[in-house]
């Protein structure tokens, strides 16, 4: 996690495909939403990224158990 924070802290996205280049595995969900998996897919990270501010707003963070009972689109 603390290494997920320091490398989007760097980060510049200009759009999805920037992120897609530096986390292959995220999973780009619409209106901003991304899924990112953490430590080897056992933790899932919901965000929601406001790319002309550059801001990134976490949504929820739990196990992959947890994700599943959730909404992404809408937590």
């Amino acid at each position: 996690m603390r290494t997920w924070v320091r490398v989007v802290r760097a980060a510049t996205w200009a759009g999805p495909p920037a992120i897609k280049s530096m986390f292959n595995s995220a999973d780009m969900l619409g209106d901003g939403r991304v899924v990112f998996d953490i430590g080897g897919n056992k933790y899932r990270l919901i965000t929601w990224i406001n790319f002309h501010y550059g801001v990134v707003y976490v949504c929820f963070i739990g196990t992959h158990r947890d994700y599943d009972r959730v909404d992404a689109k809408t937590i």
